[in-house]
């Protein structure tokens, strides 16, 4: 597999740390609020990254945080007049119906910050005993240039990110880049003890502490969305190199960004649209058929129409499979092992490990469709048609779709129904099995005349 490396800046070949697993890491969201369509991406392509690859036989190791302790957190629990932990965990359950609505595996560890307080002091300890991280009025900050190779995954030269560094600490810290490790305790915040007095953890230093606990000092492959390219994980390979002398990850994938209606969607256009919001309107699975529609490093425009043609898409995956499961039922045993399946399936993981290409992967997925739906109609034989199932099911799997199927089952009268209509037609009675055709038509149930037998579905 090639992965497109934000560190080196192209595609390199995939090789794990130690064969046959992986090491993943993913920035989880800071939980004072609902997810955002934004956030929906990073979750959806990455779980798509490590379902491809437990498939393709990997043991894998998936470490996905929550940010409990925040500025943005301690902000929201003193507007409702509440407390950051009470605010916390209300967010961490509305982000778990958001993500099984998604249809998102639980990582293999889904750590939280202020469980991890120890070890992110340990961490600092170190920085600070090597010189990499100083105290000043009871924070503790990193000291950005002693790190030489500082900027080398955001590619921008020292100069232009001293250029866009704030300065309003200028007193306190040593230099403006200079990045906070620990904040001094403020009145009514919550804080933990230090050896640099009362405080709490910075952002930046809570993923680095983590990620090294749950999965070693280095890592296989850590991802996010774009946005955090700099300063957070610029942060998270400082901070980390320096404290252990070694790399942090080997590969960095980063998603790009969610226009809506072709803009930057933002809170100020009032175009800000929280993950619940669009699936009470259009359900999950259209949202997570949107985020792995396109190769994940492009953007990708939200609108109305889009979500109603993956909708649409969604639809004819949904028919397929359901048109097969009726096929299997009603046909002959035999049938030879059809010769598209391993064309298919190669198609699919070419896409796939060509930087997890899910739009080429998608397209793989509906040329199987087709030939499906054209095996069907030629009457196939039931081994035939179950090798077509079992790799629908996998490719489908491994993208996380068409998790939504439901068995249907028919009331008894309905079902003398269509009984007694089928004889109608046997005897050429067009006239009754019409009327009874329309009768069930009316109690909304659609009825679909095939090769294979009579066969419906609900309006």
């Amino acid at each position: 597999m090639r992965i497109f490396n934000t560190l080196t800046r192209k595609k390199d070949e995939f090789i794990p740390i130690e064969e046959g697993k992986a090491k993943i890491y993913a920035c989880g969201p800071t939980v004072y609020n609902y997810i955002h369509i934004g956030n929906a991406r990073p979750l959806c392509v990455f779980d798509v990254l490590r379902r491809y690859l437990e498939w393709r036989g990997y043991e894998v190791s998936f470490v996905q945080n929550f940010t409990d302790i925040d500025d943005k957190l301690i902000k929201k629990a003193n507007e409702e007049g509440t407390t950051v932990p009470e605010v916390a965990e209300r967010f961490i359950k509305e982000f778990w119906v958001d993500a099984k609505g998604l249809n998102i595996r639980e990582a293999t560890h889904h750590p939280r910050a202020t469980d991890n307080i120890e070890e992110i002091k340990r961490i600092i300890g170190e920085l600070v005993s090597k010189g990499f991280a100083y105290e000043s009025n009871g924070d503790v900050y990193f000291r950005a240039k002693k790190f030489d190779e500082y900027g080398k995954l955001s590619h921008q030269p020292l100069e232009d990110l001293e250029a866009g560094a704030r300065i309003d600490f200028a007193e306190i810290k040593e230099d403006p880049m200079d990045f906070c490790l620990w904040k001094g305790a403020k009145p009514g915040e919550p804080s933990w003890e230090s050896p640099w007095g009362m405080g709490r953890p910075g952002w930046h230093i809570e993923c680095s502490a983590m990620a090294e606990r749950y999965l070693g000092k280095t890592i296989d492959i850590h991802c996010g969305g774009l946005d955090l390219v700099f300063p957070h994980h610029e942060n998270e390979i400082a901070q980390s190199e320096c404290a252990n002398g070694c790399d942090f990850a080997h590969y960095w994938m980063h998603n790009g960004f969610i226009n809506v209606d072709n803009h930057k969607m933002s809170k100020s256009l009032g175009n800000f649209f929280t993950v619940r919001d669009v699936a009470e309107k259009y359900g999950y699975e259209p949202i997570r058929y949107l985020m792995i529609s396109s190769q994940y490093r492009s953007p990708i425009n939200y609108s109305v129409d889009i979500i109603e043609q993956g909708k649409n898409a969604l639809e004819r995956l949904y028919t397929c499979r359901d048109n097969l499961d009726f096929a299997l039922s009603k046909a002959e045993e035999g049938g030879e092992k059809p010769e598209f399946i391993e064309k298919r399936r190669n198609e699919f993981i070419t896409a796939m490990e060509d930087d997890l290409n899910t739009a080429d992967a998608l397209a793989a997925l509906f040329s199987l469709v087709r030939d499906i739906n054209t095996l069907i109609a030629e009457g196939a034989g039931k081994d035939a048609l179950s090798e077509c199932a079992k790799l629908f099911d996998e490719l489908t799997f491994v993208l996380g779709l068409v998790y939504n199927r439901k068995e249907e089952v028919l009331d008894s009268d309905i079902e003398a129904l269509i009984e007694k209509r089928t004889e109608a037609r046997k005897a050429k009675d067009f006239k009754t099995a019409d009327e009874i055709r329309d009768k069930l038509k009316e109690m909304g149930i659609i009825l679909e005349d095939t090769p294979q037998g009579v066969k419906w579905s609900r309006s």
